[in-house]
């Protein structure tokens, strides 16, 4: 069974090599398809149906890869005319934090991270007040605080989109796996390097990056051995 599930996963990537064979793109596709940045999950929002690619047999959804590499371009031309103090990038969900701090520190931009704190985009009197012209969020779900707030102040709004994502307020979005960690990193690797570029700072052969450099890193917490001496009182305890 096993086996079987494992051959069909590898004609399926067999498959979309073979499907973007030739495409140009922002990174190999075998970067691409590795990072997973192509899949979604097995639910889909209405206004994400657009950008859905197929299904594939396990019932997950996956977007086109190419609409994922042009969004990113676009993306970056919209970033580079502004000035990174104006750009706020948000990001509540663990995997995205490194990401996002990498991103806001080669760009200049502000980096938000854990749970966004009400009245940072609208209230002048908060200790986190910041006031930002364009505003990127890793989830419009999870974000969704500061996507509130960022649409009460009319700030453009820029999402990446998974496939249950709403798009509501959302100005410009990139329909692509927004949970993943090697998806968060490479994408916002290639926002961060497309950002520079577009602003004439840097050219492509200058910047020496690494996607994993964006990866966050989790460390795993060792399990505490279970006290022999316990066991034994709790297993010669006497029942009455």
């Amino acid at each position: 069974m096993i086996e079987t599930m494992e051959r069909k996963k590898s004609n399926e990537e067999n498959d979309d090599l073979e499907f973007y064979k030739g495409k140009e793109l922002l990174t190999d596709i075998e970067t691409y398809l590795k990072s997973g940045v192509h899949i979604g999950t097995k639910f889909k929002n209405g206004d994400m149906r657009e950008y859905i690619f197929k299904k594939r047999k396990d019932g997950l959804i996956v977007f086109n890869i190419e609409t994922i590499d042009q969004r990113i371009r676009m993306v970056s031309k919209i970033l580079s005319k502004y000035e990174g103090k104006n750009i706020s990038i948000v990001c509540r969900r663990l995997y995205g934090h490194t990401p996002i701090k990498k991103f806001a520190a080669m760009t200049g931009a502000t980096a938000f991270t854990g749970r966004f704190v009400p009245g940072t985009f609208t209230n002048p009197k908060a200790r986190s007040f910041h006031e930002p012209k364009i505003v990127v969020l890793c989830d419009p779900m999870t974000d969704s605080q500061a996507l509130k707030e960022a649409s009460e102040g009319h700030l453009q709004i820029i999402a990446l989109a998974g496939s249950e994502s709403p798009l509501k307020n959302v100005d410009v979005s990139i329909p692509a796996n927004n949970k993943g960690r090697k998806a968060l990193a490479l994408m916002l690797y290639l926002l961060t390097r497309e950002t520079l570029i577009a602003r004439g700072e840097i050219d492509l052969k200058s910047f020496k990056a690494e996607p994993e450099e964006f990866e966050q890193q989790i460390e795993e917490k060792a399990k505490k051995p279970r006290s022999q001496g316990n066991f034994r009182r709790r297993s010669f305890r006497r029942r009455y």
